[in-house]
């Protein structure tokens, strides 16, 4: 079988309109980590959302880990890395370098075998639903309406999330007004849901969370730090809502804790950061364990493939700057019809390649 000859890396920073914010970051800017996988004159593409740190640390370390290895056994490839990576650390950079080769890995496997990577991966569902995401708190009310509005009304996406917990927490009064904005704009037969992205105190979610859910919000996201196991749990005995975390899961022992610690209704898992597609089809499988679904957090292209191979999901996170810059960068993005992805299964591997020449202007 082919060997992995080389693992070619690429970094590009595409800037957003303008600055834009949740309740604790602001950002202006989307950096890619794009990674192309060579074995028996084939390629397969992988990219995280992260740092150009993981590309020093893919050329430096993973490429020697993994270069020379059978192209078929991503297995072997992706333990070869993790062990490569035993005095550098798991979490953080480490985690999303592997995860853009380990994607790679994947779709240069599927393209090898002409195969759809869902079919590789074991297909169970035909189309994964998804929610609108992005409602930062730093658009105008205008602008929050006009994007959540034409999410459910142009674009027949049945929910939308919003960022909530503005100025870590320290204006609660803006947080309602927009969410109430947000609630005219969809009408009461779409989902809202809320992320807070760790802005709030425990007393204070509780508190928020009586309040959302008088406006029909169903999902509350990071109402605390995901690392505060204990106060996501304290918040999920005290509402009705789904409470639900764990984007920033980097290994299958942090999602462990989290499931453990009763701390959340559903798993939010990304590709991107959990170490590629081999983790994160064990951490689906590890909700499931414990009686949870599990929601694909952002990268949308890159999650249709294994979400449509996992039993237990309940939708991915169609989100605003990704979707952008998908579209600018990569060829074979799917569009939603009625709410949902489905994987074009006449496209081997991922069904996505690396528009170069569109690229290139963000190339770092």
């Amino acid at each position: 079988m082919p060997q992995v000859d080389t693992l070619q890396v690429s970094v590009y920073k595409v800037p957003t309109f303008e600055p834009e914010s949740d309740g604790t970051l602001t950002w202006d800017a989307t950096t890619v980590v794009a990674v192309e996988a060579h074995a028996g004159g084939m390629v397969g593409l992988g990219w995280s959302y992260a740092t150009g740190a993981c590309a020093t640390l893919i050329h430096d370390v993973l490429a020697g880990a993994v270069v020379g290895l059978d192209a078929m056994d991503v297995g072997r490839c992706w333990s070869a890395m993790v062990r490569s990576i035993r005095n550098i650390g798991r979490p953080g950079v480490s985690s999303m370098a592997i995860a853009a080769v380990d994607i790679a890995l994947w779709d240069l496997k599927a393209r090898l075998l002409d195969v759809a990577l869902v079919s590789l991966l074991g297909q169970v569902h035909d189309r994964a639903a998804i929610y609108g995401s992005g409602g930062f708190t730093s658009l105008s009310d205008d602008q929050l309406a006009e994007q959540l509005g034409c999410w459910v009304h142009e674009r027949h996406i049945p929910r939308v999330k919003m960022k909530v917990g503005q100025d870590w927490g320290d204006s609660p009064d803006r947080d309602m007004d927009r969410a109430m904005v947000a609630r005219e704009v969809i009408g009461d037969d779409a989902e809202l849901f809320v992320d807070a992205n760790g802005g709030y105190s425990t007393a204070q979610a509780i508190r928020m969370a009586g309040a959302y859910a008088d406006l029909g919000v169903t999902w509350f996201e990071e109402p605390v730090s995901s690392d505060h196991l204990a106060g996501l749990a304290e918040v999920r005995s005290q509402t009705a809502l789904d409470v639900t975390a764990g984007e920033y899961g980097y290994d299958v022992f942090y999602f462990q804790a989290m499931c453990a610690a009763g701390a959340v209704d559903c798993l939010q898992a990304d590709v991107t950061r959990c170490a590629g597609i081999t983790e994160w089809m064990r951490v689906a499988a590890l909700a499931e364990a414990h009686g949870l679904q599990v929601s694909a957090h952002c990268a949308p292209s890159l999650h249709l493939h294994p979400a449509c191979a996992t039993p237990n999901i309940r939708h991915l996170e169609y989100f605003a700057d990704h979707i952008r810059l998908e579209r600018m960068v990569f060829d074979g993005v799917i569009d939603p019809v009625d709410g949902a992805l489905r994987p074009d299964l006449s496209r081997p591997g991922l069904g996505i390649e690396l528009k170069r020449a569109d690229a290139a202007q963000f190339l770092v």
